[in-house]
């Protein structure tokens, strides 16, 4: 019996246990499903490359986590990087954002983002769609040649379905001053969160991760991947026969994955969620050159149909241990939806011979090639998930399991974000009294599920697609 029972050892997960153990706590048990921890947060090494599961770069706004991060590492185990990313449309490329580096673009395109931010709609006090919201905020011009096609791409989804509450710190605002200014000259703004970072001189991404994973006491169960929940008797069922009471759950594995392994008797309404959370999936291929000028950027962002990715990467200029001496590296990145194998297969070549062609990449060039794919990859924030998702963590927290992190809350975050979200639900966690039989004290956090599971249980609720 461990009081608390913590699914996937992903960053959320890792950070959950660690700050539970700087806290004092360690009646709690972590299990991962892979052979190794992470989750996405991982590295492959073949053939003297390395490459990640996709592009991660460390972002630091936040002050504890700018402390966390050279708490467990140093500050000398990082690159610190200014960005280099540019967008390719038109056949030339133009620094990122694209709302404020206009430079380069044909005349037409100039004037028609400008004409459509002065002239855009901005009465709309509260835009329902990210289509509503890209109009309101940055006109018809920009919408068209940038926006629109290149979140169709990413997100595989009608864009009329998807919210504007996913935007956030991601999308960098702009206004007509810095609009002409970018128009005039070609200017590395330092706009958006990522315009600074930080990433491993050595190792990869995984470099940090695993030194996370080192600094927690406890030993991390691995190649446990959980079965069948009963949340009536709190016990988790593994595939390799496994079996672990807890009193309190926190998950970070995809919340429809959680969904799934309820069992049956537990909870049918919320069984019925699985199929309106949407994410969409990810193709991630990297390749290494036998050349070491492939290119001086960072990462490139492709709006345009005719090219299936909507971002190539290249990780030799990260550090230059991600690829041997006089060689370099790139990582190209597609997204589907429910898309068959074949479909997949066919995408894929072509996404390869785009990034030959444009690259100037020949095939005895081509030394080694690595493709990944990623399942659960970018959450769709659609009317539905707006509606009903509060209302499936309130009945979840009801059986004291807490959802929590990228995938187990079903949103769009940062590393930076999984360490302070494990960061919470530690604090949160340890404010609550074990249960004895003698006296069952509350505090006012287990007096709020006390609450939620009343209404729960004398109010069902029900959702309906059309939603």
């Amino acid at each position: 019996m461990a009081r608390i029972a913590i699914i996937g050892a992903g960053l959320t997960g890792l950070s959950t246990a660690y700050h539970l153990e700087q806290r004092g706590y360690t009646d709690f048990e972590l299990f991962e499903k892979e052979s190794s921890v992470g989750g996405l947060c991982r590295t492959i090494q073949q053939d003297g490359f390395t490459f990640d599961f996709t592009g991660h770069l460390l972002h630091a706004s936040d002050p504890y986590f700018q402390e966390f991060i050279y708490t467990i590492t140093h500050p000398q185990d990082f690159n610190q990087i200014h960005r280099q990313s540019f967008i390719y449309s038109q056949e030339r490329y133009t620094r990122y954002p694209y709302q404020i580096n206009l430079y380069g673009l044909p005349t037409k395109t100039i004037a028609d983002c400008i004409h459509g931010f002065v002239t855009r709609n901005t009465s709309l006090k509260k835009p329902k769609s990210f289509l509503e919201w890209v109009e309101k905020q940055f006109g018809s011009g920009f919408s068209d040649y940038f926006f629109k096609p290149y979140q169709r791409k990413i997100f595989a989804y009608d864009l009329r379905d998807i919210t504007a509450s996913w935007t956030g710190r991601f999308v960098p605002q702009t206004s007509l001053e810095q609009i002409i200014e970018g128009a005039l000259t070609d200017k590395q703004d330092s706009v958006g969160y990522n315009s600074n970072f930080l990433y491993p001189k050595k190792g990869g991404i995984f470099f940090w991760v695993d030194k996370l994973a080192q600094a927690i006491a406890k030993p991390i169960h691995t190649g446990y991947c959980v079965e069948t929940i009963n949340t009536k008797e709190k016990i988790l069922s593994f595939t390799n026969g496994h079996m672990q009471s807890y009193d309190i759950l926190i998950n970070t594995m995809p919340l429809d994955n959680l969904l799934n392994c309820l069992e049956e008797k537990s909870d049918t309404t919320l069984r019925k969620a699985i199929a309106y959370l949407k994410c969409n999936s990810v193709v991630n291929f990297n390749l290494g050159i036998a050349r070491s000028d492939l290119s001086d950027k960072h990462w490139i962002y492709y709006p345009e149909n005719q090219y299936p990715f909507y971002r190539i990467g290249f990780p030799h200029n990260f550090s230059r241990y991600s690829a041997p001496q006089g060689q370099s590296s790139l990582y190209g990145e597609f997204a589907h939806i429910g898309k068959s194998s074949r479909w997949v297969t066919r995408t894929l070549n072509q996404a390869l011979k785009h990034t030959k062609q444009l690259l100037g990449i020949s095939d005895h060039e081509i030394t080694t090639e690595k493709i990944l794919y990623i399942s659960h990859a970018y959450v769709i924030y659609n009317f539905w998930r707006e509606k009903y998702l509060p209302r499936i963590h309130k009945q979840l927290r009801a059986y004291n399991i807490h959802s929590v992190g990228r995938y187990g809350e079903w949103k769009y975050s940062s590393m930076q974000e999984a360490i302070l979200d494990g960061k919470s639900m530690a604090e949160k966690i340890t404010l609550i009294p074990a249960r004895t039989k003698e006296k069952k004290e509350q505090t006012i956090y287990e007096k709020d599920i006390t609450r939620s599971h009343l209404y729960n249980s004398q109010q069902p609720w029900h959702f309906t697609k059309e939603d």
